[in-house]
């Protein structure tokens, strides 16, 4: 089943962690999005609803208007209780407003898909909200929330109530913000891809105290093994070893008192520990890094002997890949570390490129050869399978174009010429 090839969760284990469930939280970073909309739109007997906030908002009542208005010009008839509530009613009451018109939408089990809620500012209204929302939904009644950024608050209470489940940590090392243990160990949760996102227990570091904290705290995450030579060499090289020592305390304890200050129990939270020489994770902090889930899928897919394992991963990691690595920050080692993630981007877009040609897709894989020369236009065989593609789809006028494309790009990144092997190519075209 390609659910299950995609996932690695079956739809039986997927019907039994979300049944019963008022609110179901997609993982950011996977694939049950895509599982979710496919099994409702499968299942003709299944109610579902579709609403994807359009924009950035931060009061609650302007997305929940726009939902409002949206179903009611889809299905009719719906959003009479909220647009009742929404001049005077406070958070917790448009929440019991919008339950109500869910409820009073169909007899039948209904499911309303919510995508992109990560543009919803969070904060206590929207907190007041879901617990209004929560209290009067009924029980025939199911609201899913895909984001890519799944925040502590207002969903922990609930997962750990019962009354939510979160799909798609089952395979991951670690379930991150919405494992519950009995030990406090807070779980730190980082993005590199894009501008870079931290979060301890689902809340999202946001000042740093500078840009110096920040840079170190993502060093420290990328390099998990490093000496204070090493530290010092990149941060502070024209300083004595006095001055960076100090400057690298400093540094180091603001980081500390970030990761502390988002955790509700006493403590202070290191991010590292210092043994033999080395700086490396503290054993205190759970930790999930998507650069790292990134790299793992591009080299476990390189050696996958699995084709339906290889494809799987290279969508993984193509998913994973939202952004360059740390793309505002301009140091020196991001630089290098940013190469090295868009040439690991650009194999598992070529290797899924193949993975396609193989089996017969020809659009899909000229979609994501065209996508590896956007990364990196020099790559001569890349050019070379879009032109072989479109011969082989007698597509003579676009294989010369792809042949000149890749000539001029040569020419004005490297003053060379094509490669022989593909200028035969280009001079077996018909005429």
């Amino acid at each position: 089943m390609i659910h299950q090839v995609v996932t690695r969760v079956s739809l039986e284990s997927f019907h039994e962690r979300a049944s019963n469930k008022k609110i179901v939280l997609l993982y950011p970073w996977t694939n049950y999005r895509n599982l979710f909309l496919g099994h409702f739109l499968a299942s003709s007997d299944t109610g579902l609803l579709y609403y994807r906030v359009p924009h950035e908002v931060v009061e609650v009542r302007e997305w929940l208007a726009d939902l409002a208005r949206e179903l009611d010009e889809v299905v009719g008839g719906f959003g009479d209780h909220i647009r009742s509530t929404l001049d005077g009613g406070n958070a917790q009451a448009l929440g019991t407003a919008f339950a109500q018109d869910l409820n009073h939408y169909s007899g039948d089990k209904v499911t309303l898909f919510i995508d992109e809620f990560d543009r919803v500012t969070p904060g206590d209204d929207l907190n007041d909200f879901v617990e209004g929302m929560v209290d009067a939904l009924n029980d025939n009644r199911q609201i899913a929330f895909s984001s890519r950024l799944l925040t502590y608050q207002p969903w922990y209470d609930k997962v750990a109530s019962g009354v939510a489940v979160v799909l798609g940590t089952e395979y991951r090392k670690n379930d991150v913000m919405f494992t519950l243990e009995d030990e406090i160990k807070p779980q730190l949760e980082i993005y590199g891809f894009g501008r870079g996102h931290a979060l301890v227990n689902g809340k999202e570091i946001t000042n740093w105290d500078g840009a110096l904290p920040r840079n170190l705290f993502f060093y420290f995450i990328d390099n998990p093994l490093v000496t204070r030579d090493d530290i010092f060499e990149t941060f502070w090289p024209n300083l004595s070893v006095k001055e960076a020592t100090n400057v690298f305390h400093v540094t180091k304890r603001k980081i500390s008192e970030r990761i502390t200050m988002k955790v509700p129990e006493e403590g202070n939270f290191e991010l590292t520990q210092y043994t033999s020489g080395f700086y490396m994770p503290s054993d205190k902090i759970v930790r999930h890094y998507d650069v790292i889930d990134f790299q793992e899928a591009v080299e476990r897919a390189t050696t996958s002997l699995d084709p339906r394992e290889e494809e799987q991963l290279y969508r993984r990691a193509i998913d994973l890949y939202k952004a360059p690595y740390l793309e505002t920050v301009d140091m020196p080692w991001v630089t290098q570390r940013r190469d090295h993630m868009q040439q690991l981007y650009t194999q598992a877009l070529g290797g899924l490129g193949r993975i396609c040609r193989d089996r017969g897709d020809r659009e899909e894989a000229l979609g994501y050869f065209s996508r590896t020369l956007k990364e990196a236009p020099e790559r001569e065989d890349i050019h070379r399978e879009m032109m072989q593609l479109y011969i082989d789809m007698d597509m003579a006028d676009d294989a010369r174009r792809q042949y000149h494309y890749l000539e001029h790009t040569l020419n004005e990144m490297y003053k060379i010429k094509p490669a022989q092997e593909t200028r035969d190519l280009f001079e077996s075209l018909p005429t």
